[in-house]
């Protein structure tokens, strides 16, 4: 026999009582031989060139759902960073080029669209700037795009040009997105080593050390996690470790699986598999429950950062013993309105923005889906994006800040985006400032452990 019958159950159980699912098949498509000194020729080689791969990406994933019995919750496309392609065209406005973005992806039926982006860590050029300074009206004009910034590098240090300019256009995106609660800024990312191959949104973009076209599927299981956890309640915590790790290989094998599948189906290269614990608002989709039966009482507790921790190694270890193609991001996310458990630790005040930022030394992400008072200034939101950004630099890690200043909205009152997007009470913000060290502008040099040539 092939599979046990204890074997069959605990898959069943996974999908239907555990909400294990592919979270996301993402094509990347690289978009440099769409540049061209012509804009509207540009974005017509770029609508084509997507349609080319990526015509079929929604059907073959609900084959495939239907074939294996899979749920495949989003499918998405990544591009080269749009700062790369517009920038030969001279424009001094890049919103159409997200216009194109966006009516591609309705047309195609994906529910998002990665890449209008720019890699700015060491320096900006003429189009980099371009491209940021558009992303507020981006933002306010498209449904399905998302954009992000890569400041900083272990290797580069950080810009703190971009830091500050990032700060000002999160007010500007959270202006003119007012009417939805600020909305637009949950389809930004301010990044430090950022990667090429992330299948998750809203940081995806196709790297440009990447092939033509690929396949990247990001898997997500905190409710498999979280049964896992239950099955080793007071084991000691190397026990509970193992069968953390045991349970995160069978979740990535099921997900190499898919993705080899598109990828053949599709007549693209496969990439990289992301094995994630991402959450959903749906109660028994957290990462914060997951801490909990820890041996955690509320996220945010004493102990938390150390359980997280472990918990991310674990999935990262298990991952890693599945597959040769892991990638991406790969561990545990912290979002705070995409989380229901994290959503009640904001309510009970076990945890706060200082803790979650201790938080982001450890897990895969960094400040994510966090909902903060609408007048908070522009420098605040530099100094908090710079924070993460060192924590990411200092640690060789990724780190992302995507906050949300939600105008007209203080402390305590909820925020609702819809959807994996979930909602949130706002979150307070440190009373006092940074001003003068924002505005210093300038570059903090890469650490001394960089030097690694």
């Amino acid at each position: 026999m092939l599979f046990s019958p204890n074997e069959i159950q605990e898959t069943v159980n996974m999908f239907l009582r555990q909400k294990l699912d592919v979270r996301a098949i993402t094509m990347g498509i690289s978009l440099r031989d769409c540049a061209c000194a012509d804009g509207k020729e540009s974005r017509r080689r770029m609508y084509d060139k997507i349609m080319h791969y990526a015509g079929k990406l929604v059907t073959t994933g609900q084959d495939i759902e239907k074939e294996f019995g899979v749920p495949i919750i989003n499918k998405r496309i990544s591009v080269t960073p749009i700062s790369l392609v517009a920038e030969a065209s001279g424009e001094q406005d890049f919103t159409e080029w997200a216009v194109t973005l966006d009516s591609i992806a309705k047309e195609l039926n994906v529910d998002f669209v990665g890449g209008f982006s720019a890699l700015v860590q060491k320096g900006m050029t003429p189009g980099d700037q371009i491209l940021m300074q558009s992303i507020p009206h981006a933002m306010a004009v498209t449904d399905r795009v998302c954009a992000s910034v890569n400041v900083g590098t272990t290797k580069s240090g950080i810009n703190m040009d971009a830091v500050k300019m990032m700060g000002d256009i999160l007010k500007k995106t959270a202006e003119a997105t007012k009417d939805r609660d600020s909305l637009g800024c949950a389809k930004v990312v301010v990044f430090c080593n950022a990667p090429e191959d992330n299948p998750f949104m809203a940081g995806a973009f196709h790297g440009v050390g990447e092939a033509e076209a690929v396949i990247n599927v990001g898997v997500s299981g905190p409710g498999v996690i979280l049964a896992a956890a239950r099955e080793y309640k007071g084991q000691p915590i190397d026990v509970l470790a193992d069968g953390i790790k045991k349970m995160a290989f069978k979740i990535t094998r099921m997900g190499q699986l898919v993705g080899m599948e598109a990828a053949a189906r599709l007549g693209v290269q496969f990439g990289i598999l992301d094995l994630s614990l991402a959450p959903t608002p749906a109660v028994g989709d957290s990462v914060a429950r997951i801490l909990e039966e820890c041996g955690i009482e509320g996220a945010g507790a004493p102990g938390t950062t150390a359980a997280l921790a472990m918990l991310t190694d674990m999935v990262k270890k298990g991952g890693v013993m599945a597959s040769t193609s892991v990638g991406g991001l790969s561990g545990a996310f912290i979002p705070v309105s995409e989380d229901e458990g994290m959503i009640n630790a904001v309510k009970q005040g076990s945890i706060n923005l200082e803790k979650l930022e201790a938080m982001t030394c450890v897990c895969s992400v960094g400040l994510d889906m966090i909902a903060i008072p609408g007048d908070t200034p522009a420098t605040t939101i530099s100094g908090i994006i710079a924070d993460e950004m060192a924590i990411g630099m200092v640690n060789n890690k990724t780190t992302a800040v995507r906050l949300i200043p939600a105008l007209g909205k203080k402390a305590g009152d909820w925020v609702e985006f819809g959807g994996l997007l979930g909602g949130m009470p706002v979150m307070s913000v440190s009373r006092f400032g940074c001003a003068d060290f924002i505005n210093r502008g300038g570059r903090i040099p890469a650490p001394i452990h960089s030097f690694r040539n």
